[in-house]
């Protein structure tokens, strides 16, 4: 059974940073890729940053420049760092693994609450 537990969302002030992390336990086989996705309220799910096993990362527009994600491969972690932080970053983020042979996981989502 995959389970992916996430951590670090917050409320913070504009301007600011957070770092979120997600460890993934009970996997069989290789991570694919890991990635974090975030919801609004009104909002479709959205992909923030992605990074796959070969190294390459992809970013949304909105965030490039001030979202950076990492993994550490031996712990079966993603990290998400967010720097100058803005109200329209607001929302749950959600971690995503896609590993060999299992599929999709999603952990439960974190809370990031940015004011003005």
């Amino acid at each position: 059974q995959v389970q992916l537990v996430e951590s670090g969302g917050g409320l913070v002030q504009a301007g600011g940073s957070l770092r979120l992390s997600c460890a993934a336990s009970g996997i069989m086989f290789s991570i694919r890729s890991m990635g974090w996705y975030r919801q609004a309220p009104g909002k479709q799910r959205e992909l923030v940053a992605a990074a796959t096993s070969v190294g390459s990362t992809s970013y949304a527009d909105s965030v490039k420049g001030r979202f950076t994600i990492s993994r550490d491969n031996a712990k079966n972690t993603v990290y998400l760092q967010m720097n100058s932080l803005k109200p329209e970053d607001t929302a749950v983020y959600y971690c995503s693994v896609l590993v060999t042979m299992q599929g999709t996981y999603w952990g439960q989502g974190t809370q990031v609450t940015v004011s003005l």
